[in-house]
């Protein structure tokens, strides 16, 4: 298998760490949509990462299929619960933790354009989108160990990458001082090798 991939996407790090998690391998493979010499739209229609190329030549994109296909693929490290009102609640944590990203990337693409082509509205609802959501990300896991339950799942996994993006692209951000609790969570997760190995970069 082969991951098509960036260091700097929180979508990729999510894959990665699912990867990392399941000692499953596969062979990084580093390549951006936003350079004019890509090579993603080949693997995936809609020109976006994470991309995993199976060993029949088979692909699979967007981050939410790849990790519930790697969390089927290896027994090992169960990250989705087999119970449907479980899993839902796990892939409720998947929706937020990504929702962050998406609003994040969505302001920092924003603030990148020239001047008089870029919204400051729009980076402000964005951001406003980033601060709602870690709102509620605060309060749902309030004094808990872990997102879901008394165990390490995709929604921790979610939510850290979450955060670690926020730390890369939005340091201004002071989402530890704003809620102690998530920023406890951070610590616990960058402890595991999967995480301190996948900080993005870039």
């Amino acid at each position: 298998m082969k991951l098509i991939a960036s260091l700097t996407s929180p979508f990729v790090r999510k894959v990665r760490v699912v990867l990392a998690e399941k000692r499953i391998d596969a062979d990084l493979v580093i390549d951006s949509p936003w350079t004019d010499d890509t090579q993603v739209q080949q693997f995936n229609p809609l020109g976006k990462i994470p991309v995993l190329v199976l060993d029949d030549d088979s692909r699979l994109f967007d981050s939410r299929v790849i990790v519930e296909y790697l969390d089927h693929a290896a027994p090992n490290n169960r990250l989705l619960p087999v119970t449907p009102r479980e899993r839902i609640v796990v892939r409720r944590w998947e929706a937020l933790g990504d929702g962050i990203c998406e609003a994040a990337a969505n302001a920092f693409l924003e603030a990148r354009r020239p001047d008089g082509e870029r919204s400051a509205a729009w980076i402000a609802r964005q951001r406003d989108k980033v601060t709602a959501a870690l709102r509620s990300a605060a309060e749902d896991l309030n004094a808990s160990p872990w997102c879901f339950g008394n165990a390490f799942t995709l929604a921790d996994i979610a939510m850290g990458c979450a955060l670690g993006y926020l730390d890369f692209r939005f340091p201004d951000i002071d989402w530890r001082a704003a809620h102690p609790n998530l920023a406890g969570l951070h610590t616990k997760l960058m402890r595991r090798p999967s995480f301190a190995d996948t900080v993005p970069q870039g």
